[in-house]
């Protein structure tokens, strides 16, 4: 690890001088870039200063634990050995963690996609609490959202609901949500008082630009068929509705949020890239790892993450064995004691692939 920081020390040293040359302060491009890398390693580099700093300091302080030394003396440096020991831990802890690899995802923008599963009526209603949550969760978070494609069941739900959300570490946050969620209350259309359970599919989805993804328009097949969204006779008349059939795959996109055909097209493109990309990154990952799949964080679709109990007013995470009473707060977007201690143990585990492999 220290000849990794050595590294990386030498590198933020490299790109200061540079940035401090005269012939590359005229070139914009060049000054932005080198500005990003470097703040990119400026937090490993401080604390790998304060790391050797200390390890001198307690080098020094070791000196004085002779046994001829002082009684007194050698009491206080005895003292300040388990102090600056303490220290010491503390910024490898530290260093180890800045040196994990970054996801690249984690900065980007997703597409939350969600989808009644068993249940019928009520497992629809429940997709619709999941998008009021996931909503509300956004607007804490001082993120964007906007309504891609949904179908509605007619009583307030939804068979599909598919949002964008746009803002700083959107998918480093949320991608801890895909899964299947599960719901157990009483259902209002039920006379005698039984708790019904119907559950609900969550997938997270990174936005990809088209050079990540390259989708060849000979595969798809396009329709254009009159929406019934927002818009209403309008819209109907100008058939502005999207529907994209990935022929290869068989994936099906539609989009009917916009006013133009265009931009419902565009719309749908998106939401197959990022579908496309992450049925990619999952192929990878089981042929790289299969071991790893397992891991918090993954997303199996078919992994049963959460349950929402309304008589008991409960939500349990299994992943994590985390239970809260106070499920109305949950579902008013109040995700962070969950996400919080899904990422912990996302980063506990990439910690310790990272020590076994080195």
């Amino acid at each position: 690890m220290l000849k990794r920081l050595a590294k990386v020390e030498e590198r933020y040293e490299e790109l200061t001088r540079l940035m401090a040359d005269p012939s590359v302060a005229q070139d914009y491009e060049r000054v932005t870039q080198y500005a990003k890398e470097r703040a990119e390693l400026e937090d490993i580099v401080v604390a790998y200063r304060a790391y050797k700093e200390t390890a001198e300091e307690l080098e020094e302080t070791k000196t004085l634990l002779t046994d001829d030394a002082d009684p007194e003396l050698r009491e206080l440096a005895e003292a300040e050995v388990t102090r600056l020991q303490a220290r010491m831990d503390e910024l490898e802890a530290r260093l180890r963690q800045l040196l994990l690899p970054k996801d690249p995802r984690d900065a980007k923008d997703v597409i939350v996609e969600i989808r009644a599963g068993a249940g019928g009526d009520e497992a629809g209603l429940f997709a619709a609490d999941l998008y009021r949550m996931y909503t509300r969760y956004a607007e804490r978070q001082g993120w964007k959202t906007e309504l891609l494609s949904a179908h509605s069941t007619g009583i307030g739900g939804f068979k599909e609901v598919v949002f964008e959300v746009k803002g700083r570490g959107a998918f480093s946050r949320l991608k801890f949500e895909s899964g299947v969620h599960r719901v157990q209350r009483v259902p209002i259309t039920e006379s005698s008082g039984r708790i019904h359970t119907s559950t609900a599919t969550v997938a997270v989805l990174p936005e990809v630009d088209e050079v990540e993804i390259h989708v060849d328009p000979k595969d798809l097949e396009i329709e254009v068929y009159g929406s019934s969204g927002p818009g209403g006779q309008h819209m109907q008349k100008n058939a502005t509705a999207v529907r994209i059939i990935h022929k290869p795959t068989g994936m099906v996109v539609a989009c009917e949020s916009e006013r133009s055909q265009t931009q419902n097209k565009l719309r749908a493109l998106s939401i197959l890239r990022a579908r496309l990309y992450e049925r990619e990154r999952r192929k990878q990952e089981a042929e790289v790892a299969e071991a790893r799949r397992a891991q918090v964080g993954t997303g199996e679709r078919s992994e049963k993450i959460r349950t929402y109990n309304f008589p008991q007013n409960r939500v349990t995470d299994h992943r994590i064995g985390l239970t809260l009473y106070r499920l109305p707060d949950v579902l008013d977007g109040d995700l962070d004691p969950f996400i919080e201690e899904l990422a912990a143990r996302e980063q506990a585990e990439r910690l310790q692939v990272m020590g076994e492999a080195g």
